[in-house]
C-alpha cells in the first residue's frame, strides 16, 4: 500500500491535474499510509526544498529570459550577427564553444546553458548568420543548427569542467579509487583532462566546419538561384 503514492502520480499526470498538487497529494498519501504523522510529513517537505532549494534558482531565470525574449533580444542577436560578413553559423559555434569550455575548466559551468544562453543568445545568432548569407532558411535546418547549438553547450561544459580540480566528476572518480585501495592525486586527474579537452575541441571545430559545407550545398544552390540575374546590355 505504501507504493499507492505511484498510482496516484500516474493517474493525476493522465488526467493533467497541476503537477505540483499530484506530487504533493502522493507524498501526503504515501506518509499517511506509512503510520507516519503529519507533523512527520511536512517537516520531511521541509527539510527537503531546503536541501534542494538551489534549484529553484533555474525557475528564477525563466521568466526574466521570457521577457528578455518578448523585448527583442532574439531579434538584436540576429540584426548583430547579420552586420558581421565574416560571421557563419559554424565559426559562431565554434567561438561559444571555446568560451563555453574554457570558462567550465576554471569552474565557471554556470556561465552558459541552454535556458541562459543558448535558446535566447546563441541560437538566434547560429541562424542569424545563415539567413544573412542564404536568406530564409527552412524550418528542417533550423532546427538542425538549433540542435548543433545545444550539443555545442553540452560538449563544451562536459569536457572543459574536468579540468577543474574541484568539479564533481573529479571528486566522484577520486571516491571511487579509494574505495578500491587505488592512490589517485585529482590535481593529475585534472591536469590529465586537459588533452581530452583540446581533442574535443578540434574534434567539434571540424563538426562544425562540416556544417558549413553542407549548409553550403543545401541552401547555396537555392540562394544562388534566387539571386535575380543581371540583364545583358
Amino acid at each position: 500500500m505504501v507504493l499507492i503514492g505511484v498510482v496516484i502520480v500516474i493517474i493525476g499526470f493522465i488526467i493533467r491535474l497541476n503537477p505540483l498538487l499530484v506530487v504533493t497529494v502522493a507524498g501526503l498519501v504515501t506518509g499517511l499510509v506509512a503510520h507516519q504523522s503529519l507533523y512527520s510529513i511536512i517537516t520531511q517537505f521541509g527539510q527537503a526544498f531546503t536541501t534542494n532549494r538551489y534549484m529553484a534558482v533555474f525557475i528564477v531565470t525563466l521568466p526574466i529570459i521570457g521577457l528578455l525574449e518578448r523585448n527583442g533580444l532574439r531579434d538584436q542577436a540576429e540584426h548583430v550577427v547579420a552586420k558581421i560578413k565574416a560571421a557563419t553559423t559554424g565559426r559562431i559555434l565554434t567561438v561559444y564553444f571555446i568560451i563555453r569550455e574554457v570558462a567550465a575548466a576554471v569552474g565557471l559551468t554556470s556561465i552558459g546553458g541552454h535556458a541562459q544562453m543558448v535558446r535566447p543568445l546563441v541560437a538566434p545568432m547560429a541562424e542569424g548568420a545563415a539567413e544573412a548569407k542564404y536568406g530564409e532558411v527552412p524550418d528542417e535546418v533550423r532546427d538542425k543548427i538549433r540542435a548543433h547549438t545545444a550539443a555545442v553547450d553540452n560538449i563544451g561544459v562536459f569536457f572543459g569542467e574536468d579540468v577543474f580540480v574541484a568539479v564533481g566528476a573529479i571528486l566522484l572518480m577520486q571516491g571511487f579509487f579509494e574505495q578500491n585501495h587505488i592512490h589517485s592525486d585529482p590535481l593529475k586527474m585534472a591536469l590529465w583532462a586537459i588533452p581530452t579537452a583540446i581533442a574535443a575541441l578540434i574534434v567539434h571545430a571540424i563538426r562544425l566546419y562540416l556544417l558549413d559545407r553542407s549548409l553550403d550545398r543545401t541552401l547555396g544552390n537555392k540562394a544562388s538561384k534566387n539571386t535575380p540575374k543581371k540583364k545583358e546590355a
